[in-house]
C-alpha cells in the first residue's frame, strides 16, 4: 500500500509569510487551521512582538513557527513524538529561526520545571482526546510560569464544555471554528 505524502501548514503573516511546513504522519496531529491561526493572532496582535512563548504539544509548529515569524523574541517547542521533534527540527534549520528551541519532552514534565513569570504567551494545543488540556492548565496555574498581563491559549474540541482557569486568570476570549473551540486566557 503507498503512503501519502505528509501535508503542509502555511505561515500566514511576518516574515516567513507564505512559507510551508512540513506536517509528520502521526496519529491525533492536526495543525491549528489558518482560519483559526489568522483569528487567534489577531487577538494576539499587540502580545507577539517581544514575547517570550510556549509552544506545547508543538506538533507540526505551526503556532511557534507563526508566533516567531511575528517577532516573538523566543520560542520554546515542547514536544514527545520522535518524528514530530526531527520535523520541528528541519523546520527550524530551513526558516533559520534562532529565536525557537526545541525540546523533546512530555509538557506536563516541562511545565514542571517552567520558571515563574518567564513565559508571555503559552500555546497549548493537545491532541483532542487526550484530556491533556486540563491537566496541563492545572500545571500552567500552579507553577506561576506565567508573566503578569500573559496569555494563555488553548485550543480544544468544540463539542466539549469551554475550559476554565482559576484566578489571576480570566476569559478574554472564546469562539468556536468549525469543529475547535479557541480559548483565549489572560493573567491580571
Amino acid at each position: 500500500m503507498k503512503r501519502k505524502p505528509p501535508g503542509q501548514v502555511r505561515i500566514i503573516g511576518g516574515e516567513w509569510r507564505g512559507r510551508k511546513l512540513p506536517v509528520p504522519d502521526l496519529p491525533g496531529l492536526r495543525p491549528t487551521g489558518d482560519r483559526s491561526r489568522e483569528t487567534l493572532f489577531n487577538w494576539l496582535q499587540a502580545d507577539v512582538p517581544g514575547a517570550r512563548c510556549a509552544d506545547l504539544f508543538a506538533g507540526s509548529g505551526a503556532l511557534g513557527f507563526e508566533a516567531a515569524s511575528r517577532g516573538a523574541r523566543h520560542v520554546d517547542m515542547v514536544e514527545i513524538a520522535p518524528l514530530a521533534v526531527s520535523s520541528l527540527a528541519e523546520s527550524r534549520a530551513t526558516l533559520r529561526a534562532d529565536n525557537v528551541d526545541i525540546h523533546r519532552a512530555n509538557v506536563l514534565a516541562w511545565l514542571r520545571q517552567a520558571e515563574p513569570d518567564s513565559l508571555d504567551i503559552i500555546f497549548l494545543d493537545p491532541p483532542f482526546d487526550s484530556g491533556l488540556a486540563v491537566q496541563a492548565l492545572e500545571r500552567i496555574q500552579d507553577n506561576g510560569c506565567v508573566a503578569p498581563g500573559g496569555c494563555v491559549y488553548v485550543e480544544s474540541p468544540s463539542k466539549f464544555p469551554e475550559l476554565v482557569m482559576r484566578a489571576p486568570f480570566a476569559l478574554a476570549r472564546d469562539k468556536v471554528v468549525g469543529e475547535s473551540r479557541l480559548q483565549l486566557f489572560r493573567r491580571g
